[in-house]
């Protein structure tokens, strides 16, 4: 029943406007009802716009809780604390250096 609208309703609309509003208030109707569409025309192209822009992020969001999950996995971790011990121990003993200026240090120190 209220499918597309035709040239031969259009006219009709026409014509009942013309009869109810007078000719002049029809051009200042036409330009209010024009705006009004306008307005309505913008702001549902804001709404698609937003919601696409959060369907994005949210996309964004899930591909980033993946690669989150996927760096944290327990092998990788620990690998990675293996590798902090293996440096605190190496860190902790003497070097060859450190070894050969302490026995001067002794042999420095019992002569004097």
């Amino acid at each position: 029943m209220f499918g597309s609208i035709g040239v031969p309703e259009l006219v009709m609309i026409f014509i009942i406007a013309l009869l109810l509003f007078g000719p002049k208030q029809l051009p200042h109707l036409g330009r209010t009802l024009g705006r009004a569409l306008a307005e309505f025309k913008r702001a549902s192209n804001d709404l698609q716009r937003t919601l696409e822009e959060e369907v994005r992020a949210e996309e964004l969001r899930a591909v980033g809780q993946e690669v989150r999950e996927a760096t944290h996995l327990p092998h990788v971790l620990a690998v990675e604390e293996q590798d902090k011990q293996d440096r605190g121990a190496r860190n902790s003993f003497p070097t060859h250096d450190d070894r050969d200026s302490g026995a001067a240090e002794k042999a420095g120190g019992s002569r004097a």
